[in-house]
């Protein structure tokens, strides 16, 4: 019930469900009492009529079905006691979700711990060299990077392709590992109110033209001068960037959501913001060390820096 600030919803369900089971047992006395008034075996006429010889009768439910309704209606109390469905009320035996999926997690861990256990503390080269251990990682990617970064690990629009050896962060195991496990957010500042749309344009044109694209020569020369002003900050006077601030090279035509004039004008005026989520306390140490290896392996050789 998270989603649910103030204790009213709380006992909103509570009230709820208890009015269910009450109504239940209501409904089925007040029948069986009514339809018991009619003379034994001489079912009623509801006064329905259908093509002229098909009736609606009211016969009494058969005994088996009442008594099944009620060992129903009395599994709900028993359960609504001893398990959590009363809102607040968290049941006699104290069970909760998070609980048992703590307890289902922590029986995986040790079910699978000798299996990571010779991964803790090699080398992450040396594991990408480990042809099981490759096996483990690729299904860890699948099942928790895939979502972002496709199931090729090329990623996609706003999420890096990590096989082509272009880092934003850069690519040591080391850092590899300290992204996976504490996660990254990424900023660009959005200019819109500092610069105008032609300045914009002419910082566009310059660094599609530092990756040799087609570009507006006329604007170039103006767009080095305003990126000297607001852009060499974080992506350095040689426009190549700087890993410690996770800003992309603008030089080598490897870009995070597209090259065209209008996606980088939207870029410079709108700005980007991303975050890489922390698998820190998702994954164990040992699986993040694998999977660390995996990705590490997408763009190099082992055994080669």
């Amino acid at each position: 019930m998270s989603d649910f600030t103030t204790p009213v919803w709380g006992y909103f369900v509570g009230v709820v469900a208890m009015t269910g089971i009450v109504w239940c047992l209501w409904l089925l006395y007040t029948q069986r009492r009514w339809l018991g008034k009619a003379p034994a075996n001489e079912p009623t006429s509801t006064g329905h009529v259908w093509d002229g010889d098909l009736t609606e009768l009211n016969n009494p439910v058969p005994r088996w079905w009442t008594v099944m309704y009620l060992l129903m209606c009395l599994f709900a109390v028993g359960y609504l006691v001893l398990f959590p469905g009363l809102g607040h009320y968290g049941g006699t035996l104290g069970y909760t979700s998070a609980d048992d999926l703590q307890r289902q997690r922590a029986a995986q861990d040790a079910a699978t711990r000798p299996l990571y256990a010779r991964y803790e503390n090699m080398p992450v080269p040396d594991i990408a060299r480990d042809t099981r251990a490759m096996e483990i990682g690729q299904r860890l990617f699948l099942n928790n990077c895939a979502q972002c970064h496709g199931s090729d690990a090329k990623g996609a629009p706003g999420f890096p392709n990590l096989t082509d050896g272009d880092w934003l962060y850069g690519g040591s195991p080391e850092t590899i590992l300290q992204t996976i496990t504490q996660g990254r957010h990424g900023v660009m500042p959005a200019w819109n109110g500092v610069i105008d749309a032609r300045t914009a344009s002419d910082i566009a044109d310059y660094v599609r033209s530092l990756s040799g694209l087609g570009v507006d020569k006329s604007r170039v020369f103006s767009g080095k001068d305003a990126f000297g002003t607001y852009c060499v900050a974080c992506h350095g006077a040689d426009a190549k960037g700087n890993q410690a601030l996770g800003a992309p090279n603008l030089t080598d035509d490897v870009w995070l959501y597209g090259s065209s004039q209008r996606t980088i004008e939207a870029t410079i005026l709108n700005g980007r913001d991303n975050s890489m989520p922390a698998q820190e306390g998702v994954l164990t140490p040992a699986q993040i060390r694998i999977l660390t290896a995996w990705v590490w392996r997408q763009s190099n050789t082992p055994g080669q820096p």
